[in-house]
């Protein structure tokens, strides 16, 4: 009897680093991955402004994760999670960039393919500000960060995926290179 493999996991990250709190899905899919160790079966994933450059991933995930800054008229640093169905009409539900429209089109072009996750679930965050050129993440989208990992360490679970928190003092390669990870790049003097 052949033993069932574990479901194919894309934790993602989406967004442009480049304009503030746009940033948002990148900067959590990279403190996703600085504290977590996920199982063999889970790729971490910054997706950057890919766009269509995502089908292959999206494609090969049975599950999906997303992380992205997302309108959705709340308070700034807000979050909200979809799930499933509800995932493609948030993420173009009104375009702030580039890469929201073109994720909408990654999952309608692996749906095309047949290849489309069993189960999605995006982790959204209301941005305070979108036009700072260069800028850092503002206050309260930072702030919302830390509920973001943990919303996605609770969903993941729910999904049977066991998480091991990352020693502080343990290497690791980071997700992120070239000077933009947040140590880098945000908090430069």
């Amino acid at each position: 009897m052949t033993q069932a493999r574990p479901p194919r996991i894309l934790v993602l990250g989406i967004g442009n680093i480049l304009w503030g709190d746009e940033g948002f899905g990148v900067r959590v899919v990279e403190a996703f991955h600085a504290r977590f160790i996920a199982p063999e079966n889970v790729t971490i994933l910054d997706g950057g402004t890919q766009g269509l450059y995502l089908v292959h991933f999206v494609e090969e995930c049975d599950r999906l994760l997303v992380f992205d800054a997302i309108d959705y008229g709340l308070t700034p640093g807000e979050l909200k999670i979809v799930r499933d169905a509800e995932v493609p009409k948030f993420t173009g539900s009104k375009k702030m960039s580039l890469h929201q429209t073109g994720f909408q089109e990654v999952l309608s072009a692996a749906e095309l393919l047949g290849r489309y996750p069993e189960k999605l679930a995006l982790i959204g965050c209301q941005p305070l500000d979108l036009e700072d050129w260069g800028g850092p993440l503002t206050e309260p989208v930072r702030a919302a960060i830390e509920p973001a990992l943990d919303a996605a360490a609770t969903l993941l679970a729910e999904w049977g995926v066991t998480l091991s928190a990352r020693r502080e003092d343990e290497p690791f390669a980071a997700l992120l290179a070239n000077d933009i990870d947040h140590g880098s790049y945000e908090t430069r003097a």
